[in-house]
């Protein structure tokens, strides 16, 4: 079985070597359009950078941001790094500038930059960022050169973004809620202001301290205090009024005039004092004072006035007036019972409305109160982001115009087109070979016709043919050196145009 292959593959090679000048002009065919649809690859050239980001910050965690807080605004600052209006600032900002005449041009520009940019978050606080550069409009070296400027221009928005975008984010935040401050502050000083008209209008209905169930009760006890005070008054009253009937306003004569006045006058303290008729010293006095009457007559047409008689007096009128003013004080309190007790009926409707304004006040009161407490979260958050280092940047591997192109890989695509042509040309042999049998050996002829071989003649060449046979070799030597030979010259030129760039 081994030796049968080994036949086999001898045959095939044979029939390979006798079709050798079709085997070697595929070959070329096939190198010589591989290796024009190579040159044709523009080269690509890339450039990167790897940034180190530190998120850490002992002020900001303080004011309540968290490392988790700023590694996601990181994270969404790196993801928005390639969006259409940063995209249109690299072109701005590179010598893609100079290619881009209309908004159609910068659409394809943002859109080819976007095929080509990287930006991956690595271990450790590490961010890689590259960008590859094939434009066929551009040479090499502007390829490169542009590479770099754009990596360049990335790590420069990807800072201004984190710095400037914290600003304007705060700035934003902080007046969209002074919009809705201002709005709940027109909200509250129309509430208060409701509040205040109620209470001006429904004054004393209003439950609480002055409510009417209250004042009524006060009125109450007031006109209770009063009705005893105006009982004693009027007690007070008919006492000094029984004195001052028993009490002459004059004296008649000047010898017991004296003696009489001065009883009389003790009397009307004693009385004064609030002692009765049946006190002893009282019921004395008034024998004494008879006495002295009995003693001295009247005297007709004439007399002293009595001082007693106008002390008397000037009690009785100061108790009638006290009298007279507690009488009044308890009609306006009576009056002002029946008033409170006609208005009670509309307290509990009134004590309704008023619960559900001060609800509302408080609504919005707590919510007014909370947004002012938040806007000066956001203004603290926002100046500890943009005033203190919110994210620091260091450039680890800055980016670099690169001579060499990052793809294609031409001499491994050179080296690949020959192999491919070489397997092409020996492949189109074989097939050849399969397609139009031939008979290398009697053992195949044999075999495909079936019939018994008597024996093979051996191919004698003359000299001639020898010497052309040899011709023909070197030329197919040479022409197979010329291909390797080719590629290998493409390889060199393609080096020395790299250490030209």
């Amino acid at each position: 079985m081994p030796s049968s292959l080994y036949d086999e593959l001898l045959i095939a090679l044979h029939g390979v070597w006798n079709r050798r000048w079709v085997a070697l002009a595929v070959a070329w065919g096939v190198c010589v359009l591989g290796w024009l649809a190579v040159a044709m690859v523009p080269n690509s050239y890339e450039s990167k950078a790897r940034v180190f980001v530190q998120t850490q910050s002992y002020l900001q965690d303080k004011v309540g941001i968290s490392p988790l807080e700023q590694q996601k605004n990181l994270d969404s600052i790196r993801q928005t790094l390639t969006s259409a209006a940063n995209l249109e600032k690299v072109v701005r900002g590179t010598d893609l500038a100079g290619t881009v005449a209309s908004d159609r041009d910068m659409a394809g520009r943002v859109g080819m930059l976007r095929d080509k940019i990287k930006v991956v978050a690595d271990q450790d606080n590490l961010i890689s960022v590259s960008a590859a550069m094939s434009d066929s409009s551009m040479s090499d070296r502007a390829n490169a050169k542009v590479a770099t400027q754009v990596v360049q221009k990335l790590i420069d928005i990807f800072q201004e973004a984190n710095i400037d975008g914290d600003r304007d984010e705060a700035k934003q935040s902080v007046a969209f809620l002074d919009q809705q401050i201002a709005g709940l502050g027109r909200q509250l000083q129309a509430a208060e202001q409701k509040r205040v008209e109620f209470a001006q209008k429904y004054v004393g209905l209003l439950p609480g301290a002055g409510s009417i169930s209250q004042r009524m009760d006060a009125a109450r006890t007031e006109l209770n205090q009063i009705e005893s005070q105006l009982m004693g008054a009027q007690s007070a009253l008919a006492a000094m009024n029984g004195q001052l009937a028993g009490t002459p306003p004059s004296l008649s004569g000047p010898g017991g005039g004296g003696a009489l006045a001065s009883a009389q006058a003790e009397l009307a303290g004693m009385r004064a004092r609030g002692w009765t008729e049946k006190h002893p010293d009282v019921v004395a006095l008034q024998r004494q004072i008879a006495a002295l009457r009995a003693q001295g007559g009247s005297v007709a047409g004439g007399g002293t006035p009595n001082p007693a008689y106008l002390s008397l007096k000037s009690m009785q009128a100061e108790r009638a007036a006290t009298a007279q003013a507690l009488q009044a004080r308890k009609a306006q309190i009576q009056a002002d019972l029946n008033a409170m007790a006609s208005r009670q009926t509309e307290e509990p409707g009134i004590a309704a409305e008023q619960e559900r304004l001060d609800r509302d006040y408080d609504v919005i009161k707590d919510q007014y109160d909370k947004l002012l407490a938040s806007r000066e979260d956001v203004r603290l958050r926002g100046d500890v982001k943009s005033e203190t280092r919110n994210i620091s940047f260091r450039v680890i591997d800055p980016p670099s115009v690169s001579g060499t192109p990052a793809s294609p890989n031409r001499p491994l695509l050179l080296v690949g087109v020959l192999i491919v042509g070489i397997g092409a040309g020996v492949g189109t042999a074989f097939g050849l070979g399969q397609v139009r049998a031939t008979f290398p050996t009697a053992a195949r002829l044999q075999k495909a016709a079936g019939l018994a071989v008597i024996g093979s003649v051996t191919e004698t060449l003359n000299p001639a043919q020898l010497v052309e046979r040899k011709r023909r070799l070197k030329l197919f030597a040479g022409g197979s050196g010329a291909l390797v030979g080719a590629c290998a010259l493409l390889i060199v030129v393609e080096f020395v145009q790299r250490s030209l760039a």
